[in-house]
């Protein structure tokens, strides 16, 4: 199976695994939408996809507004025809002991974490199911499986994303044909120690 020409969006794209997806994509022959809320950094994306010759949407989305989800999908479907590919890579991972009580970061990353890839899987289930074929990707973490001190609720939020992605797959994949893969990154202990 080829890349080539298939349609990606890419949640979370200004930075970090959503920006090197994007340019990944792009360079392997996929048209990219690519959103997120810093507009600045997706600006700089989309120029770096142009001058490689890419073909980019790019367009601001905070995944925690269901209008902005559905906004990113239509406008994509109306400059491409169709979505082949969601990679859901949008997350946010404040730190805290949950004593420390931070509750609007609790609420924060349930929002970012969970919600958006609700939203995001909602609106393009339909186009996906209507064709019988595509791809959702789930960004999760090694910490949806291994809990920290410090990480209780990201890691609640992230085993969220990979037991939805689980329940997505045994749903879509034999019936409608569409892939549901959940990727786990582990932590890049050179960064932290």
């Amino acid at each position: 199976m080829t890349i080539k020409n298939k349609v990606a969006i890419i949640t979370g794209a200004s930075s970090g695994i959503g920006y090197a997806t994007a340019l990944a994509l792009s360079k392997a022959g996929a048209k990219v939408a690519i959103g997120a809320r810093r507009t600045d950094k997706l600006d700089q994306l989309e120029n770096e996809i142009k001058k490689n010759g890419g073909e980019v949407l790019s367009q601001k989305l905070d995944v925690t507004k269901k209008t902005d989800c559905d906004a990113i999908v239509d406008q994509t479907i109306k400059k491409w025809g169709t979505v082949d590919i969601l990679v859901n890579n949008a997350g946010i991972m404040p730190l805290s002991f949950v004593k420390n009580l931070k509750v609007d970061e609790w609420e924060q990353m349930i929002d970012v974490n969970i919600k958006g890839v609700l939203f995001m899987t909602a609106g393009v289930i339909s186009h996906m199911k209507e064709k019988k074929s595509g791809h959702i990707i789930n960004i999760s973490s090694v910490a949806g499986r291994v809990v920290f001190p410090s990480g209780s609720v990201y890691c609640a939020t992230k085993h969220a994303v990979t037991a939805f992605s689980e329940g997505l797959r045994q749903e879509l994949s034999a019936r409608s044909n569409i892939r549901v893969t959940c990727i786990e990154p582990g932590v890049d202990r050179k960064s932290v120690g």
